[in-house]
């Protein structure tokens, strides 16, 4: 059984006792709720009444969402092609891979409400629960969980969209606030953290799992920190090491030895035996719908390779510039009759490249069947054409039954066999390599302890080769190459448009900015495009709200 089961339960509970109207404005409007003076006075009966608070999240995290579209389709990561009338949507991805979204994007504006649908839940129990008349004894350590929560999300709207207005107060009208600017909402967020912290739960079990603790926030702070050139102006890098040294040094977490666990469908079962992930957001097949990566990625025929019981969409691929950063060494070995082929770096094994076969994938995917027996080789049930996935995707719209072809797809959160969608691998938003990679980029960025930083990536790489032998020199420890690694390391995680923002604001190269393959030119040079345009549609809602620059 997963190890959230007691989460499972408790959501259904506090959905019993509220009544939640979604909506994209500031606030979220009550229509029901039941008196509940004796509440939050037993441990099961406060994670109930927080739940929904971590509900919101499920929006959030599912992949992909949202929230997960605009910081990877409008980098190199990810692209979503038209493949004939497949994916077009009214060009919407189109639009987020060159950087042409239009104020009113269908995507801008739902990762606008899933991010404030999440702050106005969190207002809304900070309320009724410091209304209580019957205040519960950890009256203080709730409100830092749901402080520290309402600052993720207030983090993801400032790094989305920079001047976003500020709601603390869920009695507010939503029309009466405008925006503030990014640099107050980040010293919100950091204060939040700071005057928090330290009431937040330190032990790391199935107790704290999917749940805010101190070391989720030292590792939002470390993340606010590492960016904070792009954010405010003024590079933290010292204060982002001191946030990443709280984590290491208090001994909770470590590298797993498979990196592909980390994502694997029974990821939560490994809580208590090694941690490596901080904070997650929990999905199941049958109980929190959401995570749908098997079925975005996957071409239609895979389910035949994945035991699915549905045909995927075969949309979200990688291209072949983005692969090239990827070590593709590999030895072969025979087994029972099969071809098998093992990457040196197990990360690479995460795309799906090649002939594919109606025989299981291995896991994990760092292995993979080259070749069997060909009346199992796998043909597009469309064209006919053998299903061999090319890296090579030279436009974003084709027509060509090749096309359906182009891409590599990606099965880091390895599909969940029995399911179409809704797969039960809990979804990472920190984990402790990410840790290592931030406290070495910063210490390169000072050029200080260049050893300590030198020992931390290698710490990464060995567990990615199971050796020393591709350990870095220190000639190899450029800032270059820790972008590359990030690439390998936290690929499809939802980090990469922010990486590349920060790494082409400290240098001036066009990491993100840049014209690449297919189609993309140049972005305008006033940069406006570092940060999403505030949604038309709540502009319409709320005049009040000011449109970013640019727009």
């Amino acid at each position: 059984m997963k190890s959230f089961s007691t989460y499972i339960r408790l959501i259904l509970l506090v959905l019993g006792l509220f009544t939640f109207q979604a909506c994209t404005d500031l606030s979220q409007h009550v229509y029901s709720v039941t008196p509940i003076q004796n509440f939050y006075q037993t441990p099961d009966q406060i994670a109930a009444g927080l739940a929904p608070a971590y509900q919101a999240l499920t929006a959030i995290a599912g992949n992909p969402s949202n929230v997960f579209n605009l910081q990877e389709v409008s980098s190199d990561e990810i692209i979503v092609p038209t493949r004939g009338a497949d994916w077009y949507d009214n060009a919407q991805w189109q639009q987020l891979w060159l950087h042409t979204w239009p104020t009113n994007h269908n995507v801008v504006n739902g990762a606008w409400g899933d991010i404030y649908n999440g702050i106005g839940k969190v207002n809304f129990i900070l309320s009724v629960v410091n209304s209580l008349p019957n205040k519960p004894a950890t009256i203080g350590e709730i409100n830092a969980e749901l402080k520290l929560l309402r600052a993720y999300y207030y983090y993801l709207a400032m790094d989305l969209f920079g001047n976003v207005p500020q709601v603390t107060d869920f009695n507010t009208n939503p029309n009466t606030v405008t925006n503030s600017a990014r640099k107050d909402v980040f010293n919100f967020i950091e204060s939040e953290i700071k005057n928090n912290i330290d009431s937040l739960p330190t032990n790391v079990d199935a107790s704290t799992y999917g749940r805010v603790t101190k070391w989720m926030a030292f590792a939002l702070l470390a993340k606010i920190y590492l960016n904070a050139q792009v954010y405010t102006g003024t590079p933290r890098w010292t204060d982002c090491i001191a946030a990443c040294d709280s984590i290491i040094n208090s001994g909770k977490y470590s590298l797993l030895p498979n990196y592909f666990d980390n994502f694997a469908v029974n990821n939560s079962d490994l809580v208590g035996s090694g941690n490596e992930n901080i904070f997650v957001v929990p999905f199941d097949k049958t109980n929190i719908g959401g995570d749908n990566m098997e079925m975005a990625t996957l071409h239609y025929q895979s389910d035949k390779t994945f035991g699915l019981s549905g045909s995927p969409w075969n949309g979200f691929s990688s291209t072949a510039d983005y692969y090239a950063q990827f070590d593709t060494s590999s030895t072969y070995s025979v087994q029972s009759g099969e071809l098998l082929r093992t990457y040196n770096d197990q990360r690479t094994g995460q795309f799906l490249i090649g002939q594919q076969y109606a025989i299981a994938y291995h896991y994990p995917p760092s292995t993979y069947v080259a070749s069997a027996d060909p009346s199992l080789a796998l043909k597009d049930a469309q064209t006919g054409l053998p299903l061999k996935f090319s890296p090579y995707v030279l436009q974003l719209s084709n027509p060509a039954d090749s096309f359906r072809l182009a891409g590599l797809r990606n099965i880091k959160y390895f599909p969940e066999a029995g399911t179409a969608g809704s797969q039960s691998n809990d979804v990472v938003l920190f984990r402790y390599a990410d840790i290592l990679l931030m406290k070495a980029e910063c210490e390169v960025r000072l050029g200080t302890n260049l050893n300590d930083a030198l020992n931390l990536i290698n710490q990464i790489r060995e567990r990615a080769y199971g050796n020393n032998l591709h350990d870095w020199t220190m000639a190899d420890l450029t800032l270059p190459n820790i972008l590359a690694e990030r690439a390998r390391e936290l690929a499809w995680e939802g980090y990469r448009r922010q990486d590349l923002i920060r790494f082409e604001v400290a240098s001036g190269t066009p990491y993100f900015s840049g014209a690449r393959t297919p189609a993309k030119p140049a972005d305008p040079a006033d940069h406006h495009l570092y940060i999403y345009p505030i949604p038309a549609q709540q502009i319409t809602s709320n005049p009040n709200l000011k449109q970013n620059p640019g727009y």
